[in-house]
């Protein structure tokens, strides 16, 4: 089977190049040479390599700069899904779209299911919500969102937590992180075995409807940002990679103003994607564990 994947030198595709099953051909793909905002080489590049899945990893993923920079954030989120479900629909390929909580408002107070409707509250997740749309234009496609995404490397809260909580303890000083905000952590070591497993169990494209080809999948439980950061600390010392944890002091969202508004609730309901997929779930303490076993 040959992958074209996109965003490879994210913190995603890092972990699916490491976890690439042998059956796979990987055209892996970073920033430098396929630009997802740039709609016309997205079309070559399937045209070139003719691949039997592109998986979409990649994303602009700024939340708050996207509300600055909209022609920039929906030309990655919604031109490359929509470029590349053209040109597979040409060469016989199918697309796998990665998405976000963040197509939801947050408002109902309970895991969303993947048939439920979108209503994004800002750039970033009305761009994503316009991708996921142009992806299911393809009979066969798939999009599977995901929630609060960290791993080993890259850029994310996790990463951005240790050091924090380095710099505030060894300053006698606290750490603010918004408590009012719930979701779930994903480890990218989950979320690509997920990614993966998609793609091998896809279904007969002349059987597959909109409703069937949206996955949910993120570690199991739920937690604010404060919980994450406070496990992050306790962990973090256990690990070996911190000397001490920072006190974390709780904030509102209030408290911590931003550009983009963001969900105060954003749990997907994986029930019906994790049989679908035949994957167990890791709840997030313990994918948390795994990824610190792997930091530096």
């Amino acid at each position: 089977m040959k992958v074209l994947l996109t965003g490879a030198a994210g913190q995603l595709g890092q972990e699916l190049i490491a976890s690439r099953p042998p059956e796979v051909e990987l055209i892996a793909c970073a920033r430098g040479e396929l630009d997802l905002a740039d709609a016309e080489a997205c079309r070559a590049a399937v045209q070139q390599h003719r691949p039997d899945w592109v998986l979409n990893a990649g994303a602009y993923t700024a939340v708050d700069k996207a509300e600055s920079e909209p022609e920039l954030a929906a030309a990655v989120n919604a031109g490359a899904p929509a470029a590349f479900a053209e040109a597979l629909a040409a060469t016989g390929g199918r697309l796998m779209q990665v998405s976000t909580d963040f197509v939801f408002n947050g408002a109902q107070g309970s895991p969303y299911r993947p048939d439920q409707a979108l209503d994004p509250l800002g750039v970033y997740g009305a761009t994503k919500a316009s991708g996921e749309e142009a992806a299911l234009q393809l009979p066969g496609a798939r999009v599977l969102r995901t929630s609060w995404v960290y791993g080993p490397v890259g850029k994310n809260f996790c990463r951005t937590m240790l050091r924090l909580h380095a710099l505030k303890a060894a300053a006698g000083e606290s750490l603010g992180v918004v408590a009012d905000q719930v979701g779930c952590p994903t480890s990218t070591l989950t979320l690509a075995a997920a990614c993966w497993r998609a793609i091998g169990v896809g279904a007969d494209p002349a059987t597959d409807t909109a409703s069937s080809r949206i996955l949910h999948w993120s570690d199991a439980g739920a937690a604010s940002w404060y919980d994450f950061a406070v496990a992050i600390g306790e962990l973090g010392v256990e690990a070996g990679l911190l000397e001490r944890a920072a006190r974390v002091k709780p904030l509102t969202t209030a408290d911590y103003p931003t550009p983009a508004q963001r969900p105060s609730y954003s749990l997907l309901d994986c029930t019906a994607s994790r049989v679908a997929l035949g994957l167990e779930p890791l709840h997030w303490r313990e994918a948390l564990v795994e990824v610190l076993a792997r930091g530096d």
